[in-house]
């Protein structure tokens, strides 16, 4: 239990705010929460022991569990085989989908476009519409099985796609369908990115298609030709729960 090392002093209601993950039948915490939990000392917290820490943890998140009456075995766990042809871990993505955490989600999933564009784009952090092309479908479609799994099928670029045929290709209409757009004292305009994000991270509020983001700051061709990418025609992805994908 690594972040145990970190603090002596927590306080369990606090830590039981934070997502979980369930997985091979256990339940553990991810680090990034318990990195950032280090730093909070509770004025009414449980003065712990490092070594009781874990048993209080697990005991204190099976009870929470419990009494919101969820099934630990209803509880999406991470799939095993996350192939890609550039050497990216995944597991860190389906974590974050797993537990809702689509803020994250997204931004590895930008991030990660600019890796899997090649050597370049990583250079200089962010990629050029001619380089989408360079993209990898193994890696492309390791992405889209967890947005799709983890979200029921609301997110991933497989169902922007669909939108983006049934628009034609235009650009703003797209982009009023998936909900990156608002009327705001009478004039329809973009959600703000930057500052105050006005973007939609929840399953239940958000349009159908509303994630992953794409940036337009340099021009439109980038999503043009994401939604062009052939492996969004190679499946059937609306039938994504029967896919099989196995290691060949």
């Amino acid at each position: 239990f690594i972040a145990c090392e970190e603090f002596d002093v927590i306080n369990i209601e606090t830590l039981l705010k934070f997502k979980i993950l369930i997985r091979m039948n256990s339940i553990i915490i991810s680090c990034w929460s318990l990195v950032l939990l280090s730093a909070i000392y509770s004025i009414s917290g449980f003065q712990l022991s490092r070594q009781c820490i874990r048993s209080t943890i697990i005991t204190q998140l099976q009870e929470s569990v419990e009494t919101d009456g969820d099934n630990l075995d209803t509880v999406p766990t991470i799939p095993t085989y996350l192939p890609s042809a550039m050497g990216i871990d995944y597991v860190p993505l389906a974590t974050m989908l797993a537990t809702g955490d689509f803020l994250a989600a997204d931004q590895f999933t930008r991030d990660n476009l600019i890796k899997i564009s090649g050597a370049e784009a990583a250079g200089r952090n962010f990629v050029y519409w001619t380089e989408v092309k360079n993209m990898p479908s193994v890696d492309l479609i390791t992405m889209e099985r967890l947005w799709l799994e983890f979200s029921n099928g609301q997110f991933g670029y497989s169902v922007q796609k669909r939108v983006w045929d049934i628009e034609n290709g235009n650009f703003d209409n797209f982009i009023r369908r998936i909900g990156w757009t608002k009327i705001d004292n009478g004039v329809e305009r973009k959600l703000k990115w930057f500052g105050a994000n006005e973007f939609i991270y929840s399953v239940d509020r958000a349009p159908k298609g509303h994630l992953p983001l794409t940036s337009a700051l340099r021009g439109t061709q980038l999503i043009k030709q994401l939604m062009d990418h052939p492996v969004w025609v190679q499946y059937d992805w609306r039938d994504y729960k029967n896919l099989k994908w196995e290691q060949k």
